[in-house]
This record gives C-alpha cells, structure tokens and sequence, in this order.
C-alpha cells in the first residue's frame, strides 16, 4: 500500500528523534573525552597545577579516578542491596496482595518519591536518618567488627557509608518499584489461575507463575536503579563524609569511598583549569559505566523476555527450556482446563 502523507511525516519526526537521540549521545561522549584529555595524557607527578588542590598526591590520572570509580560502585551497590529487595517486596504488595483502591493509593505514593529533589534526601539523612543509625552504627561495630565491612572507629556523627547507602536506597525505590510493578501486573492471567486452580496458595502461585515470568523485567528495573545511583549527587555529598581511597569499611568517619559525582561537585568550583579537566575525565568514566550498566539491563531484557521467539534444535523443532517458566508453562496446560471453567466465575 502507498504510504500517507502523515505516515511518512511521523516516520520521519520518529526516525529524526531517535537520530537525534545518538548524535547528542555521541557529542556529550566527544566533549568529554576532548576536556578530559589534557588531564589523562599529563604527567602528574611534575605539573605544578596537578600537584596542589584536589588532585595532589595522585601520581596518574588513572591513580585519581580509581578510587573515585571504586567509591561509586561501592556506595552504589550497598544501596541496591538495601533498597532492591524492598522494592520488589512493595511491587508485590501492591500487585497481588492489596485491596484495589489501597493498591492505587500505595503505587502513587512510591512513584511521588521519584519528585523529590536530591537535597531534599540529603537533608532529611543529614537529619534523620544519621542520628537514627547511630545506635545500629556502634551495635554493629561492638559485636561484628571482626568482619572488615564493620571494623575501624565506629563514627560519632553518622556520616558513613551505611547512612548514604540508605538514602540512596530510598532515592531508587520508586524506579525500581514502579518497573516491576507493571512487569507483575503482566504476568498472564491463565498461568496464575491454573496455579491456583492445581492446589497452590497465592505464594505458590507467585513463586511458579509471576517470579518467573517477570525475572528478566525485574533485573531490568534493578539495574535501572543501578544507573540512578551511580549517578546520584547532593545527597552522597552532604551525607558522606568522604576521602579519595579505597576502603570497604561502612561504619567510619572520615575514611570512606568518595563518589564520582559528589567529587565533581565538590570540588569543580575551585579547580584550575587542568584540574577540571581531570574532574572531567572521572565523568567520563562515569559516563561509560552508566553506558555500560544500561547496556547490560537491555541485553537481559532481550535475552530473557517472555514470548520472545524459543531456540530452535537442529532438527527444526524448538527447543525446550529448562528454567521455571517452562514448568509455570506446564502447569498452565495442565490446568487449562479448570481454569477455563472458572475464568466465568472469575469474571
């Protein structure tokens, strides 16, 4: 068929948005690695302008941005690993087991996180959150500090690395939350119902049925939780009191990983004009971690989404899996049957 004027008018605003998509992409990617040059190719230990100010005592750049890119990750993954399973916990909650008008009312509530300004968080921890893990702080440190995540000198002011990660933690649930949310929401009507109808209690049924099919979309979203706490900025910076090293250590005061982002913040105003080309350069390695970390959740995302098209075997015939959804897939036919005489009563 001949194509419309207006088909061909929104192809072309269509296609013309995501080109533009890449070029601007490619030009943040172009102006980083232009400013961040001078910084990378210089040599540290004998240029006078690297020598003082937030760079001294750094004999490379990658020596600077190491520790820099190690504190991001760090502070990063405590968070996810506070803040993940509650998320998925609320998208559950709010899915499948919350009265519908109280469903509606929660969902709005944890998607109005995301709104909140980054200072806001940074200071309501500065406030609330640093006095209140204080106790926990020193409990921790008394009966756990001869594991390494817990030794060294409890702090006395609360700006660790725990109280960060807890805010950040905050900052991602509602990303986090609201994705998998929709991914449970999704989850095909029958393959819940033929659980259900087999014996299996509503746990049963979201372990067999929902878990499975909304694995790929749920580490989708947590990788995208991922990438707005690498990112994150004000609150690490007003929480956390930092240094540039490496240090695993969670409760200490004075001796934690530094951010990226927060470093860039902090120190960018004062900087000569070489030492905002080496801040700059640690955004760009900010920049390809972030890259990288949504590369890898669209790469799951597209290995891993239900209904995708199955392997085929040599033989032409497709091949079956062998994870849980092959078995939610069985219990459906198996209960297609039962679940059609109640899909009625359901209704």
């Amino acid at each position: 068929m001949k194509a419309r004027p207006a088909d061909r008018i929104f192809f072309g605003f269509s296609f013309g948005s995501a080109a533009l998509i890449m070029v601007i992409l490619a030009a943040v990617a172009l102006f980083l690695i232009i400013r961040a040059m001078p910084a990378i190719v210089a040599n540290w230990q004998t240029n006078s302008l690297l020598t003082t100010g937030p760079t001294a005592g750094f004999s490379s750049f990658w020596a600077y941005v190491g520790p820099l890119l190690f504190g991001t990750l760090w502070v990063s993954l405590i968070a996810l690993i506070i803040g993940a399973p509650i998320a998925i916990g609320i998208a559950l909650f709010i899915s499948h087991y919350a009265p519908r008008r109280l469903a509606g009312i929660l969902g709005y509530l944890v998607d109005l996180l995301a709104a909140v300004p980054s200072i806001v968080f940074g200071l309501w921890g500065i406030i609330v959150i640093r006095p209140l893990l204080l106790p926990l702080t020193q409990w921790l440190n008394d009966h756990l500090g001869f594991i390494p995540l817990f030794a060294g000198q409890a702090s006395n002011t609360g700006s660790t690395i725990l109280a960060g990660s807890v805010v950040l933690a905050v900052m991602i649930l509602p990303i986090i939350s609201s994705i998998s949310r929709e991914i449970f929401l999704q989850t095909p009507r029958l393959h819940e119902e033929a659980a259900l109808a087999l014996g299996a209690t509503r746990w049963e049924m979201i372990r067999m049925a929902v878990l499975p099919y909304a694995r790929s979309g749920v580490v989708s979203a947590t990788l995208l939780g991922l990438g707005r706490a690498l990112g994150e900025t004000m609150a690490i910076a007003l929480i956390i009191s930092p240094s540039i090293g490496v240090s695993f250590k969670i409760l200490t005061d004075g001796s934690n990983a530094q951010t990226i982002a927060a470093n860039l913040a902090l120190n960018f105003p004062e900087s000569n004009d070489l030492q905002r080309s080496a801040l700059i350069g640690s955004g760009l390695m900010l920049f390809v971690v972030s890259l990288a970390v949504n590369f890898i959740a669209r790469w799951i995302v597209s290995r891993s989404t239900p209904g995708r098209p199955k392997r085929q075997r040599k033989d032409g015939r497709s091949a079956v899996p062998s994870n849980a959804t092959s078995r939610v897939d069985a219990v459906a036919l198996g209960g297609a049957s039962v679940s059609g005489a109640l899909e009625g009563e359901y209704e």
